[in-house]
């Protein structure tokens, strides 16, 4: 008797439920059907009121993607990482996302869960959310639209905490969270006719560049002083504010081609770890597009442009090619249409003043803890105003292989610190001009089994051919044919 009892009460417990839940749907579709809307909004406002005063909890809501241009929140990202491991302890439903090279899983909080946390004894409760559009609930794209956001629920008395310490907090560690476990990136940019809403001004691939300080091919002494200035520049924020200048630093590497500055550039980066934008200049349309491309770009980044002196006109060449275009023109109208189709597709009209400006005018403050690094062939090719100091801090030379780059590339290809062919080899680099990067290529094996002595020897003949002329690497050759057709051309 008492089973069928309890069994009954249980019944119309869940009937009695049912049926206020139902009358209760009822009576707000036809209160939303019927009631005039001022109306509805009058009994809503004052609905939430008396709610308010009765709940002694307060809420913050952070969304995805605010701001004009809808990019995602650096809060939303913070709290996402922060949540993380929280969410693994405690959520009973986890979503997993692939991160770095796809073999790693991280978990968070599914969507309409909530986690607990606690902050100096004050308890404090985050949910997951989404909401997506009725129109698009049923689309094939529906997260197109779809609305993300964290909210945080926690008592009215602790306001004051939490949002004065305790977000501080959660950014500051969700920041940290982020640099250790993000992914770093190459970006490169994209023209300017291609951006909108699902093409970015940038475009980015995983940064793997394997080169270190240890495996660059350097004095010694000139590698950790450039070390010692970037480990300083890193650490230097507070000073920068203290002498009221932008957090930037600028370097200029110079010298032929294959004495490694590109290497250079990805062992600071790894060392940085630092995410690396290399700016294509010619695809950037004007000065304009220039400044929004770098708006676009992060902190703890470096912005490269290579071979500064061929990217950008620093000679007057474009002013002397629109001064024979317009001569032409003048001629007929066939010479006014090539004109009109030569302007609409000119390649770039970004100045040396624009690139002065985001270097080291006020858009040069634009996104901190930022390197800019020029890299030139020709040094003496640059305008002197592009590599002053306060542009360029620091003028890096990058010369023909010494002795003490050679033994890193010993190190590094042969695997041994000493051998009776240094001292041999030694000598002839000092009276050798020949790259980094054809003394390792001399060094790699060329077939399989070839020992250390015989790829060392290699090398001495190959520092023997150059030293008496008879070597010549493409770059010479090029600069040999291109000197050969100027003579030509003045015959």
């Amino acid at each position: 008797m008492d089973d069928f009892l309890s069994n009954l009460s249980s019944a119309m417990a869940t009937f009695t439920f049912f049926y206020s839940t139902a009358t209760f749907v009822f009576i707000y579709a036809m209160f939303r059907d019927h009631f005039p809307q001022h109306l509805q909004d009058d009994i809503q406002k004052y609905g939430r009121k008396l709610v308010n005063f009765a709940y002694p909890y307060s809420q913050i809501t952070f969304d995805e993607f605010t701001g004009e241009y809808m990019r995602r929140s650096e809060a939303f990202t913070a709290i996402e990482n922060y949540l993380s491991d929280k969410s693994v302890v405690s959520a009973k439903r986890l979503k997993a996302d692939a991160v770095k090279d796809g073999q790693s899983l991280v978990l968070s909080m599914d969507y309409h869960e909530e986690v607990a946390d606690e902050f100096n004894g004050i308890k404090v409760w985050w949910s997951s959310n989404r909401t997506t559009p009725r129109s698009l609930q049923f689309s094939v794209y529906p997260a197109v639209d779809e609305k993300r956001y964290y909210k945080l629920t926690f008592h009215n008395r602790h306001k004051q905490i939490i949002t004065e310490s305790y977000l501080a907090s959660v950014m500051n560690e969700g920041k940290a969270i982020e640099q250790n476990n993000r992914l770093r990136k190459l970006y490169t940019n994209n023209p300017s006719k291609d951006w909108n809403g699902f093409n970015p001004k940038w475009s980015y691939v995983a940064f793997e560049h394997p080169a270190s300080f240890n495996t660059l091919a350097m004095d010694d002494n000139k590698k950790q002083e450039i070390i010692n200035d970037i480990n300083k520049f890193k650490m230097g924020r507070d000073y920068y504010q203290s002498i009221g200048k932008a957090w930037k630093r600028g370097y200029l590497l110079y010298g032929p081609p294959g004495t490694g500055k590109s290497t250079m550039i990805a062992a600071m980066a790894n060392h940085l770890e630092y995410d690396v934008y290399d700016l294509e200049l010619t695809a950037v349309k004007d000065n304009t597009e220039l400044r929004r491309l770098l708006i676009d770009t992060s902190g703890k980044s470096i912005l490269v442009i290579e071979d500064i002196d061929c990217s950008l006109d620093l000679m007057g060449e474009r002013e002397s090619k629109k001064r024979k275009i317009k001569e032409d023109s003048d001629m007929d109208p066939i010479s006014k249409k090539v004109k009109k189709e030569m302007e609409e597709t000119t390649d770039s009209k970004v100045t040396l003043s624009g690139v002065l400006n985001c270097v080291d005018g006020l858009w040069s403050s634009c996104g901190g803890e930022r390197i800019i690094i020029f890299t030139t062939n020709y040094i003496e090719n640059l305008d002197p105003a592009l590599i002053r100091r306060g542009r360029m801090d620091l003028l890096i030379e990058m010369p023909f292989c010494c002795f003490e780059a050679f033994k890193v590339l010993a190190k590094n290809y042969l695997k041994i610190n000493s051998h009776r062919l240094f001292k041999q080899i030694g000598g002839l680099l000092g009276k050798t001009n020949m790259t980094p990067a054809d003394v390792a290529e001399n060094l790699i094996p060329k077939f399989e089994g070839e020992n250390v002595e015989l790829r060392l020897n290699r090398l001495i003949e190959a520092l023997k051919a150059s030293k008496n002329g008879g070597a010549c690497r493409p770059n010479q050759k090029r600069k040999r044919r291109n000197s050969n057709l100027t003579n030509k051309k003045k015959k």
